[in-house]
């Protein structure tokens, strides 16, 4: 039996060593947080381990949550809204917000963070915890989180509100006419309390209708313009959609679609402004809040 020469043999052990290391998987490479396009920094960052970010909460609650609130939006001593903060919208590691817990901070303003007796990975907690809550935060405008909040608006007194209604609206809507049925048309007494108030319920009334239809309430309803008739001084007459009136001209569109204008300086013009609105701009400065509750309270019942 003719030996194996040592060379042979060391090769196929370094090959046997070769097979053995690759036939074992890789780790993972760590992925990057999901980011979408135009994200802010507070929705690139990776986060912290749950149980850090849980104990940053306790740490916030102790020594940050009665100036910048529970929420980071500021609390009681003024401190600054976090959630707004350039300095803490730009961290990604801690690197901007550790340092100001650490040694404090003053505004410039006479207002001075004071510094927070943490130690490095009580800092490191804290800033996971408030990273986490950027992450967690609405785009600006947005709603907060959690489900929707419903408020319940009808708390007024129907009959009261059948006496204002009564006495105040009674000239131009009817409950038999214009208004029957009106609580049907609307999905929330929020959107009738809008439209009622805004004057743009009612489909004719006693003097054709009014004001332009509520966005959030029945569809199908023609706004009704406001008009203006102007009379010249040498007899002609003219009617249409008013467009724009101040005090050196008015401008209107004829039933046609025909633009007219007037100059009002040195002129002698007749001017008669047909508003559907009327009405309600004069109620705006004499009803109170508990006169729109109460309307409201008796309106929701014409079902």
């Amino acid at each position: 039996m003719r030996p194996i020469p040592r060379l042979a043999g060391a090769a196929l052990i370094v090959g046997v060593a070769a097979l053995r290391m690759t036939a074992q998987p890789a780790p993972p490479a760590p992925q990057p947080p999901q980011q979408r396009p135009g994200d802010f920094p507070s929705h690139q960052r990776a986060l912290a381990a749950p149980e850090v970010i849980e104990r940053g909460s306790t740490l916030y609650g102790i020594h940050c949550r009665l100036c910048h609130g529970p929420d980071l939006r500021g609390g009681d001593m003024g401190g600054v809204n976090l959630l707004r903060s350039q300095l803490v919208l730009s961290d990604q590691n801690g690197e901007l917000i550790g340092p100001v817990v650490m040694n404090g901070k003053s505004s410039g303003g006479g207002m001075a963070m004071p510094p927070v007796g943490l130690g490095a990975d009580d800092v490191k907690a804290v800033v996971a915890f408030i990273q986490a809550t950027l992450a967690k935060a609405a785009r600006q405008g947005g709603p907060p989180p959690g489900p929707p909040v419903v408020l319940n608006i009808v708390v007024g007194d129907p009959a009261a509100g059948q006496q204002f209604f009564a006495a105040n609206c009674a000239s131009c809507h009817s409950v038999t006419g214009d208004l029957q049925g009106l609580a049907a048309r609307y999905a929330e007494p929020m959107q009738l309390q809008n439209a009622w108030v805004s004057g743009s319920v009612g489909g004719g009334g006693r003097r054709g209708g009014f004001g332009p239809a509520a966005a959030e309430g029945p569809p199908g309803r023609t706004p009704k313009p406001v008009t203006v008739a102007v009379t010249t001084a040498n007899g002609q007459h003219v009617e249409g959609r008013l467009e724009r009136i101040d005090d050196f001209i008015v401008i209107l569109t004829e039933a046609d679609g025909t633009r007219r204008s007037f100059r009002r300086t040195g002129a002698s013009l007749d001017i008669q402004i047909t508003d559907p609105l009327a009405g309600h701009k004069k109620l705006f400065v004499k009803y109170t809040d508990k006169d729109i509750h109460d309307v409201t309270a008796y309106l929701v019942t014409l079902k």
